[in-house]
């Protein structure tokens, strides 16, 4: 683990040399303890069960871990993917998209996040697509280089990924969810805004959004995680990279959902506190968790190399599980 993790050491310097002058493509307790606290009032502590997703037939029972292989655009593209042991392969099962952040994979990505525990014990399964280039990267508008300056469709992407899921897997079409840490918390907003058909909620971590256009057909749920002392993707906007603030990202969630003006908190414990807009369209909901002198960091994760403080009062990968289980596709 702390061979892939090491990798993102060097995102600092990369932000510093390159990040900035790929913003001209773009426009601007124990972590479980506080995760089964949860983000949103006690009356929603337990997640509402969707409709019965129809059974599936004729799928094959899945390895725990693989790598799945296939060609998208013209390029070779891979993913890890994690199965619970719980999986049958009657059952529709809902998938969590994790992308990783720049310069790192899906195998970082699965150590700093901490998330495939979390989906054996609740099962769901897991996927770490990898980037392309060198660093490797995501096309999300304003990050990253060189994915978007190369015009890397990782939208596209996506999309295969979750036809192949599809033929493999008893996949449950409503609930299919976006989270990703830094360039992969960019692409997770830019799948809210261009794939809203497909993913149902989007969870975000230390990165913002990076287009300027965003037209989803539907609202969708929005839990979003940052520190205020994050070096890379600032909080207030600007900084080294020149992205735009949390507070704009998130305003922007919340006026495309058509949402109450004012928030909630619906968790506080020690550096970290969530606000939750409700009364939005479609029943979505938008939440900001702040870490208060968090870091480049994931909460509740695996410590980052120069990331800076990682916050143990909360567990994004359970707290963003107890949001995607709340908010199928409708």
């Amino acid at each position: 683990m702390r061979h892939n993790l090491r990798r993102f050491a060097t995102f600092a310097i990369i932000v510093a040399a390159g990040v900035a002058a790929c913003n001209d493509d773009a426009a601007p307790p124990a972590a479980g303890d506080a995760a089964a606290a949860g983000v949103a009032d006690a009356a929603d502590a337990t997640a509402t069960a969707p409709d019965a997703a129809p059974s599936c037939t004729e799928r094959e029972p899945q390895p725990s871990e693989s790598v799945w292989m296939l060609e998208v655009g013209g390029r070779e593209r891979r993913a890890r993917v994690r199965v619970p042991a719980s999986y049958d392969p009657r059952v529709p099962t809902a998938v969590v998209l994790n992308f990783h952040g720049l310069t790192m994979d899906g195998a970082a990505e699965e150590d700093l996040s901490l998330m495939t525990p979390v989906a054996e014990a609740r099962n769901f399964v897991v996927m770490y697509p990898d980037g392309t280039g060198m660093p490797r990267s995501w096309n999300a508008g304003a990050c990253c280089s060189p994915a978007n300056g190369s015009g890397v469709d990782d939208v596209a992407f996506v999309a295969a990924l979750l036809d192949e899921a599809g033929r493999r897997l008893c996949l449950d079409e409503r609930r299919i969810f976006a989270t990703g840490m830094s360039n992969g918390g960019f692409l997770s907003h830019r799948l809210g805004c261009e794939l809203a058909d497909r993913i149902a909620a989007i969870a975000p971590v230390a990165g913002v959004n990076g287009l300027d256009r965003c037209t989803p057909p539907r609202a969708v749920p929005v839990l979003h995680f940052h520190g205020t002392s994050d070096l890379l993707v600032a909080y207030n906007g600007g900084g080294l990279s020149g992205f735009r603030s949390v507070a704009a990202s998130t305003s922007g969630w919340v006026e495309r959902n058509g949402c109450d003006a004012t928030p909630q908190v619906t968790f506080d414990r020690e550096d970290t506190q969530c606000e939750t807009w409700s009364g939005c369209r479609d029943g979505a909901e938008v939440t900001l968790c702040t870490v208060d002198g968090g870091g480049h960091t994931w909460p509740g994760g695996a410590q980052l190399p120069a990331g800076g403080h990682t916050t143990t009062a909360i567990s994004a990968s359970d707290a963003m599980w107890d949001f995607f289980s709340r908010h199928p596709l409708r």
